[in-house]
């Protein structure tokens, strides 16, 4: 049988947990974050995004026809989201001209790479980008102020709505793969769970390494 996003889940509960389960999505639940470590992973936020765009526009241009629509109205939602982190950003006070963490730009490498790979790839990467978002802001429960636009922004109806969308044009992308595609798409999904819980934990840890772990024929940080 041909493999899913519901049984890459089933199949590495443990790697998924820790990208949508963090002390910094519970301590923004609690209260207890600090302002500068949110506004860390704010910045660094606004830039994994632009980069994101990117690749969301690159997986566009590898889609069948009847993924399109979804594709693109996923970029119109970016747009407006670039200019939402814009307006955050002003009302801390914060510079977005500033340098990238390694955790993020290890990211943003990660994406580019994806350009290459087999669209059933890039689709199940994108499924797994935005749905890590999207639990990550709904499991902790109701976000209180000023955290709480943040988790509307990821964890509201519309949003789910849009990555099951994701979900089901991944999983048609997938029926078709070979087994080395259907390989490439598992390892995909366990990059972008690994690359989430460092970006949770850059927050708290700014520069920090991580670990490594291997994508294609190269050894990459993570």
């Amino acid at each position: 049988m041909p493999i899913t996003c519901q049984s890459l889940l089933q199949t590495h509960p443990a790697a998924w947990k820790r990208a949508t389960t963090h002390p910094f999505l519970i301590g923004c639940h609690s209260g207890t974050l600090q302002p500068a470590q949110f506004n860390t992973w704010l910045v660094q936020d606004f830039l994994f995004v632009k980069a994101f765009t990117r690749m969301v526009g690159r997986v566009l241009a590898a889609a069948p026809d009847d993924h399109i629509d979804v594709l693109l109205a996923g970029l119109g939602a970016l747009k407006d989201e670039l200019l939402w982190f814009e307006a955050k950003a002003s009302e801390r006070s914060l510079n977005l001209a500033t340098s990238i963490q390694p955790t993020c730009q290890r990211y943003c490498e990660f994406m580019a790479s994806l350009a290459i790979a087999p669209y059933p790839v890039q689709a199940t990467a994108l499924w797994a980008i935005e749905y890590a978002y999207n639990q990550g802001w709904q499991l902790p429960g109701p976000m209180p102020k000023p955290y709480t636009e943040f988790a509307d922004r990821w964890g509201n109806p519309g949003f789910t709505d849009y990555v099951r969308l994701l979900a089901a044009q991944a999983d048609a992308a997938l029926t078709t793969a070979s087994p080395p595609v259907e390989a490439q798409a598992e390892v995909a999904f366990l990059r972008v769970a690994d690359l989430e819980a460092a970006f949770w934990q850059m927050a708290f840890a700014p520069g920090d390494e991580g670990t490594m772990t291997k994508w294609g024929d190269e050894e990459i940080a993570g």
